[in-house]
């Protein structure tokens, strides 16, 4: 497969000027402080405290129902924590519905695909733009005067996105015929076309094999460093979180217990624990060689988050 062809960098708000990428160590875009979350006797998250700093690649990694998704929902707004609140741009957005945290800037996949079937690909690319689409619903319906010009124009930028995925070729055929791996880079383009400053990935790679996984990862590494957007992403494969991401945060049991660059993950002593179930006078089996990017397919390599 050729190289993806980069599209201009995306502008920032209301003309601000294009956003370049600032790696790991950049100011904090989005703050989570002492979020608790329950429903009803189960607690997903317990006073979790994180930051995602503007520019960098972060990982949230984690065993199966450590709160992971349970996060990403509360920061995205489909949930509402009972305890602690959520800055974005140092701005309490705690309460924020999700249309109003899109709307600020931050878009998200899933990890069950939400894309519509029927409609092709130009189509599900097009729906990521609605918030920049400012007519009324008659001269939409019409397609006439300035809701002709602003469909012209938001078609403009869906191709530079068709473009910077490679998928020219899938532009006009329904998202519903395509493969499994195809239709996950579909939703990264639907979640790019919003232009968000802060991405959410929810296990972009799950059930993809190696090629797949390797054109996602390419993707998201291009979206960081050529279009200047922060990611935070969930996902149980720790090869490619490894090699891609500045920065890891892990939950356990709704926790976070641990927090920092992938070289200090990797042998950390409690994401060991967390992913071996191993007890502080309990040593991990004499079978378990090698850091946590061997070890994490044992317990967290599963594709459901359960929280």
């Amino acid at each position: 497969m050729s190289g993806p062809v980069t599209p201009e960098p995306l502008p920032g708000p209301a003309g601000e000027p294009p956003r370049i990428a600032l790696k790991a160590g950049g100011r904090p875009i989005l703050q989570v402080e002492d979020i608790s979350l329950s429903f009803g006797g189960l607690k997903a998250l317990d006073r979790v405290n994180l930051e995602i700093r503007e520019g960098e690649i972060l990982a949230i990694i984690g065993p199966n129902g450590a709160g992971k998704t349970s996060l990403l929902n509360v920061i995205s707004g489909v949930y509402h924590p009972q305890q602690g609140r959520i800055l974005f741009e140092g701005q309490d957005r705690t309460r924020f519905r999700p249309h109003a945290v899109a709307n600020q800037g931050v878009a998200r996949t899933f990890q069950n695909l939400g894309l519509f079937r029927a409609m092709t690909v130009l189509e599900n690319l097009m729906t990521g733009r609605k918030k920049f689409i400012r007519t009324n619903f008659f001269l939409q319906a019409m397609f006439w005067g300035p809701a002709q010009k602003a469909e012209i124009e938001q078609r403009e930028r869906v191709e530079q996105i068709i473009d910077f995925l490679g998928i020219e070729h899938i532009r006009k055929v329904p998202v519903g015929t395509l493969p499994y791996g195809m239709q996950k880079r579909v939703e990264l383009g639907r979640a790019l076309a919003a232009e968000p400053k802060l991405l959410l990935l929810d296990e972009p790679m799950a059930g993809m094999n190696l090629e797949e996984k390797e054109d996602i990862s390419r993707f998201i590494l291009d979206a960081n460093e050529e279009l200047g957007i922060t990611i935070a992403l969930i996902e149980h494969d720790m090869g490619v979180v490894m090699d891609i991401c500045d920065r890891i945060v892990v939950l356990d049991y709704g926790s976070k217990i641990a927090d920092g660059p992938p070289a200090e993950i990797r042998n950390h002593p409690d994401v060991i624990r967390a992913y071996l179930g191993t007890t502080d006078d309990q040593p991990p089996p004499a079978s378990a060689t090698g850091d946590i990017t061997d070890r994490a397919g044992r317990a967290g390599g599963g594709p459901i988050e359960e929280t």
